[in-house]
């Protein structure tokens, strides 16, 4: 699964350097994350690394999207194919 930023955001900008597939950005009011570039960083890292760098606590997994370790690690050979190829 994919995760998201909640509300309790604070703009700290930690989380978006952090994330190996650009998958965070500045949204309208807080950060967003893509979830067509989100893999938990699988492929990476054992842990999310915007999770690990969050003050706050406000990243968790995204509940509407189940997504098996396979899944995530398969997204993450498409996004690295890609950016070999670019």
């Amino acid at each position: 699964m994919a995760l998201i930023i909640t509300d309790d955001c604070i703009n700290c900008d930690v989380c978006e350097p952090e994330c190996p597939n650009e998958a965070i950005s500045m949204g309208p009011e807080i950060y967003v994350i893509d979830p067509n570039k989100c893999t938990e960083c699988v492929g990476h890292f054992d842990e999310p690394q915007c999770q690990q760098v969050c003050p706050v606590e406000c990243i968790p997994r995204d509940p509407n999207r189940l997504e098996t370790r396979e899944v995530l690690m398969q997204r993450y050979r498409l996004l690295t194919a890609a950016k070999q190829a670019a």
